[in-house]
């Protein structure tokens, strides 16, 4: 995943924020950048043991806890996290399932954020698709050549932005949702720090 995606992560860290999970980890460059960013704990979850292999063995891995395991089943930190990142890889699961086990990992006062795929509502979505398609040409003509051949794929995203767009207003009371171009959206949403994890 590109790093624009994952600076969308790294800019809602929490103040205080002291322990983090990201979810599909991958290649492991978000849980290093986030430990690069002084939390003290960062644990990175993925189902696929190459890529948390990969990920141990990083010159930069340090402390930083990869765990291979399915997010509907590992327990990870009984007491949750401050934040909780899933960067293209929530569509791997059932969206509602998805959404709730990643909501009961945030601590209150903590945030989650979610950078996700999903398929557009044609043909409403018809003009953006088009300057998607447009922008998507330009930016393969500048990408690094190098990229993350070795990161599993699914395509095409199982759900639509408009059902996801309502399962996180659903699930996540005062969610910040914002879509994104090739497929993509984000959401940003904090617990109230007198919230109770559910």
């Amino acid at each position: 995943m590109s790093s624009r995606y994952e600076s969308l992560v790294l800019d809602a860290i929490p103040a205080g924020c002291r322990r983090a999970a990201d979810i599909g980890c991958g290649n492991g460059e978000l849980t290093r950048d986030l430990r690069r960013r002084g939390i003290p704990e960062v644990v990175g979850l993925d189902r696929d043991e190459p890529c948390v292999q990969r990920c141990r063995l990083h010159p930069d891995a340090g402390d930083i806890r990869y765990v291979v395991g399915d997010l509907r089943s590992t327990d990870l930190a009984p007491q949750g996290f401050d934040l909780v990142s899933a960067v293209a890889s929530l569509h791997h699961l059932d969206a509602r399932e998805g959404l709730l086990r990643l909501r009961s990992l945030v601590a209150p006062g903590g945030v989650l954020v979610v950078v996700g795929l999903a398929r557009p509502d044609l043909p409403r979505d018809l003009p953006i698709e088009v300057a998607a398609q447009i922008a998507g040409r330009f930016r393969r003509r500048t990408a690094d050549p190098a990229g993350d051949p070795l990161a599993p794929i699914v395509w095409p995203p199982p759900e639509r932005y408009s059902t996801m767009r309502h399962l996180a207003r659903e699930l996540l009371p005062g969610v910040r949702w914002r879509r994104h171009l090739s497929w993509r959206y984000s959401l940003v949403w904090a617990r109230s720090s007198r919230s109770r994890r559910r």
